[in-house]
């Protein structure tokens, strides 16, 4: 099973959203529910493309929040690098 960890930066992301988007209490363990998924099964996600390929990325827990990430098979790591709002022209998955 590959270890799932969220970097710093995916972390004030996530900080930010909650202030910004109002979003509630639970947010932060709704999120964790929602990356579960990738420690049995890394390649889950969409591949991206562009100035993000190599990153893959899953949705969730809402259907605009898009979870980018890296699987490194070396070390069986998935590494959250960013979380946004996919509803933002700067959101990995826009243009």
């Amino acid at each position: 099973m590959a270890r799932v960890v969220v970097t710093p930066a995916a972390a004030e992301d996530l900080d930010r959203l909650i202030r910004t988007h109002s979003l509630p209490a639970d947010t932060v363990t709704r999120v964790q529910r929602s990356l579960r998924p990738l420690g049995r099964f890394p390649l889950l996600g969409a591949p991206l493309e562009g100035r993000w390929e190599g990153f893959r990325f899953v949705l969730g827990p809402w259907r605009w929040l898009v979870v980018v990430y890296v699987f490194t098979e070396e070390t069986d790591q998935v590494s959250i690098v960013t979380i946004q709002d996919a509803r933002s022209s700067r959101a990995p998955t826009s243009g």
